[in-house]
């Protein structure tokens, strides 16, 4: 525990690195929480709509996690190991994968709307909504890829300042023009949901043009040129994807798990659709803290790697995995405390108000499986390399676990949501045990860059 304690470089570089992305974090999972409040103002349906609607920007947002995370493992070596020309072409490669796929869900989203909600619902009225909803939102899905892969390598290379500032006032921006446009203020029409997806259009956009201007003006590490971005050769492309690909996949097929997830407790009921989005920007914003220090582990792992200091790689995976556990125990208690007191703020009837406060408390009693398992799996195993390892880790135990036991107790045994959610937490304890013997085995330690 002294050892714990008396580390100032790593407090001092971990809070450096964490903070900026915990405040970036928060801001985001803040504002979206504020937009279902709004959107929670006008009924059951309109929350349906936008949090079924979200999920298929969920899937893309997972795609671009894969693909932006996974290059950073090989930005966070190359920056530790002060190889510029690298991340350069690591940010080509993340760019081209990232605006590839960001195209396709836009096709998606704005031409196929009712399509894809189809799979959530039968709701004809939250079919109807969401629709409207994601035909205007599809158009900001390229921009928000090219800024999430501009963001992901500047955090990378240890620059979380720009990044934090320019993606909190692209959100205050989404939250002003949110309020005018869906209950008609400043003089603006009221447009409901379709409001609230013009506001996420216009802030997305805004966020990107700015990013890339600070970035080229001020010539940043990453200010690279199409040429140096395109400057790979095939021995670079198969070393990066082998590393990559396990992680581009495993967010994938996760991902896909999260929404078979999200289909099942659709198919029990609007009001259980409803409690689930409401409860999951909740649990978003109460897992802000510990997204940011995965991160920051991420990074400190990955330029320790790349220095050749796999002992004090180790070191720190230990002392992050500790303070996570410690500060979800903390934070999981304070959720648990004010559980009806947050429900009171949404516009719910009794069963939906109930389902939700159930969700919550499960939720408040196993935050710190779950955010271990993101420190374990996001923090630091991949950032060793080792990502073909938490690529099977992460797909089996939510396949072949989570989602039978899911469906067997919502159409076998025909439980309530919340008894749902709490046997799916198997798929989380499976997980938790097998990746932290894998933590202490150390084989996960692989630099990259050599």
């Amino acid at each position: 525990m002294n050892t714990l304690l008396a580390d100032k470089k790593f407090y001092s570089t971990m809070f450096r690195i964490a903070i900026p992305i915990i405040i970036q974090n928060f801001v985001s999972f803040f504002v979206n929480a504020v937009d279902v409040f709004m959107v929670g103002q006008l009924g059951e349906t309109s929350i349906a709509a936008l949090g079924l609607s979200n999920q298929i920007f969920a899937v893309l947002s997972f795609l671009l996690f894969g693909i932006s995370s996974g290059s950073a493992i090989f930005t966070a070596q190359f920056w530790g190991d002060k190889d510029i020309k690298g991340i350069r072409r690591v940010l080509g490669i993340c760019l081209t994968v990232a605006t590839s796929g960001a195209i396709l869900f836009s096709i998606l989203a704005i031409f196929f709307p009712e399509t894809a909600l189809r799979v959530f619902s039968k709701d004809p009225k939250v079919i109807t909504l969401g629709s409207d909803y994601l035909r205007i939102v599809g158009l900001s899905y390229i921009p928000t890829a090219i800024t999430i892969c501009y963001s992901s390598i500047l955090k990378s290379v240890e620059n979380v300042k720009l990044p934090m500032f320019i993606t909190t006032g692209a959100l205050v921006t989404n939250t002003i023009l949110s309020y005018s446009l869906i209950f008609g203020k400043f003089g603006m029409p009221a447009m409901g949901v379709k409001g609230a997806a013009i506001a996420t259009c216009i802030a997305r956009l805004a966020e990107c043009v700015v990013l890339l201007s600070f970035i080229y003006i001020r010539k940043y590490p990453i200010a690279a040129k199409l040429k140096e971005m395109i400057d790979f050769n095939t021995e670079f492309l198969r070393k990066f994807f082998k590393t990559a690909l396990p992680v581009f996949f495993n967010e994938i097929i996760w991902s896909l798990g999260i929404t078979t997830y999200n289909i099942i407790y659709a198919r029990l009921g609007t009001e259980s659709t409803a409690a689930v989005s409401i409860c999951a920007t909740i649990e978003g914003m109460a897992f802000v803290l510990f997204i940011g220090m995965s991160h920051a582990c991420a990074i400190m792992i990955g330029n320790r790697i790349g220095a050749k200091e796999e002992h004090i790689a180790f070191d720190y995976g230990k002392k992050f995995l500790i303070l996570t556990i410690a500060g979800s125990l903390v934070v999981g208690f304070i959720l648990f405390l004010n559980s009806k007191n947050i429900l009171a703020n949404y516009k719910l009837s009794e069963t939906a108000f109930q389902y939700a406060y159930y969700i919550l408390i499960i939720t408040s009693f196993a935050m710190w499986i779950k955010t271990s398992n993101m420190m374990l799996l996001v923090g630091i195993i991949r950032s060793g390399g080792d990502t073909r390892f938490s690529f099977i880790l992460d797909v089996t135990t939510i396949w072949f676990v989570g989602i039978p036991v899911a469906f067997i107790g919502a159409f076998v045994f025909h439980l309530p949501t919340y008894m749902v959610i709490l046997l799916v937490l198997s798929d989380e304890l499976i997980k938790l045990i097998i990746g932290i013997k894998r933590f202490t085995s150390r084989k996960w330690i692989n630099n990259l860059v050599t």
